[in-house]
């Protein structure tokens, strides 16, 4: 019996350090988007960037990660996603203090192609890594969970940026970030675990992931995944230019609203998947944040009021992930947990194209028309369109899952 404690105590102990370290190390992520996307108005001067250009890096980086998710997927099922984790972080992390050494154009487009490709084996290893800790009836919130150490990396670099950036330069706000984040990694390579084995893992063909195209609620979930990123990352993405370019914030202003954006979002994934699994309806969490980000995002590009602009960027950014979770387990609950990985991958090329099209597209459409209006209103009109999807998949969650409601 004490045996059998002392065993359980090491147990648990693993699995707090590795549930911490995951998220610390997931936390220096928001180096790659969120500290380029604060810093962009900067970076285009310095390097001569056009708004299509300044996109683009957030397009290439994100394309990349994009086509890296089901071959991510398949791994995570069949490797250690500890080890996959791992190398992801490093690598990516390792990049973000190398964007601070680059001088052109191009040299920052290549680092962000390189970035997409370790960021890739984040997203679906993260989840899986976490998700192994907690019992099934716990997984969308786990999955909320892996979202907490971006946001928090987030926060701290949309306050400690603009400071380091008044007192050196955006190179150096890059640089030595990126350095802590290598001690972490180190970190979590000698002290996380992988979750205690629940049965034998999966040795699936990768031909399995294409397989998930035959059925239509994949189809129907990846549209609202496409919907889904290409929002968050044309909001997020942008957001900090247009209240510096368009609405003559300075980059401290922006850091710390943006620093507020993000601390609304990070709990919006515990919340809504906690409402999820209390209530057994992911739609309804879907459905509602859809309505409402289409609702604000539409407000929010016309309001010339900077108090009630401010306003109604924190109202979206509550919805913002809030359907992240109950969106990602709705795959899993049909197809059942041994295509979670390769699920999860599929889930995310979709979601990624769609953050590939929306920050590519509104820098483009602010070089063409010089205002951001038109792409905001873009992001509007696809949250309806992502609503009209979520009452298809209430359909087809309610057919698929009848004959198990009935066993």
């Amino acid at each position: 019996m004490n045996v059998e404690v002392k065993d359980g105590r090491v147990v648990e102990r693993d699995r707090i350090i590795t549930i911490v370290l995951t998220v610390v190390c997931q936390s220096f992520q928001a180096l790659s988007m969120g500290g380029i996307a604060l810093l962009l108005p900067v970076i285009r001067k310095d390097l001569g960037l056009s708004f299509t250009q300044g996109g683009s890096l957030a397009a290439a980086t994100t394309l990349v990660y994009a086509f890296m998710q089901m071959p991510a997927g398949y791994l995570s099922d069949r490797f250690s996603p500890k080890k996959l984790f791992s190398i992801g972080i490093l690598g990516s992390t390792v990049l973000a203090l190398t964007f601070g050494l680059v001088a052109n154009y191009w040299q920052a487009l290549v680092n962000q192609m390189l970035s997409g490709f370790f960021r890739s084996l984040l997203f679906t290893p993260g989840m899986a890594l976490l998700t192994g800790w907690f019992p099934p009836n716990r997984r969308a919130t786990a999955t909320g969970l892996y979202l907490i150490g971006g946001y928090s990396g987030s926060v701290i670099f949309n306050l400690v940026g603009p400071l380091l950036v008044a007192r050196f330069d955006w190179r150096f706000s890059f640089i030595s970030i990126a350095s802590v984040g290598i001690i972490a990694v180190l970190f979590l390579i000698r002290f996380g675990k992988d979750a205690p084995p629940t049965g034998e893992r999966p040795k699936g063909n990768l031909l399995e992931a294409f397989h998930l195209f035959r059925y239509k609620v994949m189809w129907v979930c990846g549209g609202i995944q496409y919907i889904r990123f290409g929002v968050v990352q044309g909001i997020t993405y942008w957001l900090p230019s247009l209240l510096i370019d368009e609405r003559g914030l300075s980059l401290q202003s922006a850091g710390l609203i943006i620093a507020i954006q993000v601390v609304l979002m990070s709990p919006s994934n515990i919340i809504g998947g906690y409402i999820s699994d209390r209530l057994k309806n992911p739609i309804l969490v879907i459905a509602v944040s859809l309505s409402v980000l289409g609702i604000t995002t539409g407000l929010l590009i016309t309001a010339n009021n900077i108090i009630l602009l401010v306003t109604l960027i924190f109202i979206n950014a509550i919805f913002l992930q809030m359907y992240f979770g109950p969106l990602f387990s709705i795959p899993v609950e049909i197809l059942g947990v041994s295509k979670a990985g390769i699920s999860i991958g599929f889930s995310n090329l979709f979601a990624n194209v769609g953050g590939f099209s929306a920050a590519y597209l509104l820098g483009a459409l602010k070089d063409r028309s010089g205002a951001f209006k038109p792409g905001f209103f873009a992001i509007c009109g696809a949250c309806f369109l992502g609503f009209a999807l979520t009452l298809m998949l209430a359909r087809m969650r309610r057919k698929a899952m009848g004959p198990i409601a009935l066993s």
